[in-house]
């Protein structure tokens, strides 16, 4: 069976939630222009993204393979179509919070979708790394576009005035276009489970995999490094506007450095994980990306507003702090892909459901954490906390390595459970 078309969907659909999922930042900056919400109130938005995605996948995750990875994609894509034509028609940030909610519900349904479905396309767990990198790369390509998207249609010369809201119109016909695409594909079946349909025993199959000491420490280095990456993400062009004093549209736009970062990260991480030792290149990763934040932070003092800003004579910090998605990008599919590869192919939709979940707790911890400290002592500040999980994720990942091997104990415990695979 070819796995070029269920590969160009499963990317099709990263690459339009990539948008949207990332948007948030965006979003809080203008929430808090056009709609006069304050720091705190804004960072909720996070949650409303977040919570969702993570309630989803814990309740479904399991019986996802029961009503098929691609009628659930579809679902997701039709959800989130509906809400993106609410935002331009009803305006506001209570829709702005319903808009989001809907974006995580959906993204539950299709992240769990697409890491389950990498697991019955690939054949060995270098092959399942580097595909998941790619993926994860082309994400971030979405992320970069996402962020020239809704600079396009933001009025720098009325930063209160509403014409960021049209971006959604275009959304929302990518979400039908995503629609289509699905349903000219011809997906492979998941895996066939014993026993009959049971939501309950699904249910309980999830949390079983917590029992193994390999998932504990990958959920918990999963939630550290989402953490990282919603804290500085989501606030990085709320720290450009303020902290480096750039104008908003440009701020957002230099804001996707960090995407492309990421990108390049993830996508040369594909490459790399086939000949390097993912433990040794993830710790490096980690420590070089401790060393940027500490070079370009305190170049974040002293600046004021210019009227003659640009391109070419913003703040130094602008430029160099988003560089750290460069060796943040390859931390997180390379931890998926390990603790992936070490369970059967009938358990990946349950394992992929506790990492959305895990995750999505980590976003939203990370940018309420970083939102309310970015108004109490100032965006510098604010970052500098972000070292301490990056010194937590180091010690995580020296129990992952030890916990998984060659023969993990999380396949361990799901062979004694006696599932199939």
């Amino acid at each position: 069976m070819t796995t070029i078309g269920v590969r160009i969907a499963l990317f099709s659909a990263y690459f339009l939630f990539a948008i949207l999922l990332n948007s948030v930042g965006t979003v809080i900056l203008q929430s808090m222009r056009s709609f006069g919400v304050e720091h705190a109130e804004a960072a909720l938005l996070e949650g409303f993204k977040d919570l969702p995605i993570a309630i989803v996948s814990f309740l479904v995750a399991s019986f996802l393979p029961r009503v098929g990875y691609r009628r659930s994609m579809i679902i997701g894509f039709g959800i989130v179509a509906a809400a993106c034509l609410f935002m331009p028609l009803a305006p506001g940030f209570l829709t702005t919070k319903l808009m989001f909610l809907a974006v995580g519900v959906s993204f539950a349904l299709i992240k769990v979708s697409v890491y389950s479905t990498i697991g019955l396309i690939t054949h060995d767990s270098n092959a399942h790394a580097s595909t998941l990198n790619f993926i994860e790369g082309f994400f971030m390509i979405g992320v970069f576009a996402g962020y020239w998207l809704f600079a396009a249609f933001i009025d720098n010369a009325n930063p209160a005035s509403l014409s960021w809201l049209n971006v959604y119109w275009l959304l929302s016909g990518l979400s039908v276009a995503n629609i289509l695409v699905l349903l000219c594909v011809n997906f492979p079946q998941p895996p066939k489970r014993e026993g009959g349909a049971d939501l309950i025993g699904d249910f309980r199959d999830m949390l079983s995999l917590l029992a193994a000491p390999a998932v504990l420490v990958f959920v918990i280095s999963a939630f550290l490094y989402v953490l990282i990456e919603q804290g500085m993400g989501t606030w990085f062009p709320t720290f450009i506007a303020e902290e480096l004093f750039v104008p908003e549209a440009m701020s957002i736009q230099l804001t996707s450095i960090f995407a492309v970062s990421l990108a390049i990260g993830r996508l040369s991480a594909g490459g790399f994980l086939r000949f390097v030792d993912w433990y040794w290149l993830i710790n490096g990763c980690v420590v070089m990306m401790a060393v940027l934040m500490l070079f370009a932070l305190p170049l974040a003092s002293g600046h004021g507003p210019r009227p003659d800003m640009t391109w070419f004579n913003a703040p130094i910090p602008a430029y160099v702090l988003p560089l750290v998605g460069l060796t943040l990008a390859p931390i997180y599919p390379a931890i998926n892909s390990v603790i992936l590869s070490s369970l059967p192919r009938a358990r990946h939709a349950a394992m992929a459901g506790l990492i959305v979940v895990f995750s999505a707790l980590g976003g939203t911890t990370g940018s309420f954490i970083v939102g309310r400290l970015f108004g109490e002592i100032g965006g510098q500040k604010a970052f500098y906390t972000i070292l301490i999980p990056m010194m937590g994720i180091l010690i995580a990942l020296f129990y992952l390595k030890r916990l998984t091997g060659e023969k993990s104990s999380a396949q361990n415990v799901a062979t004694s459970r006696g599932v199939s695979q």
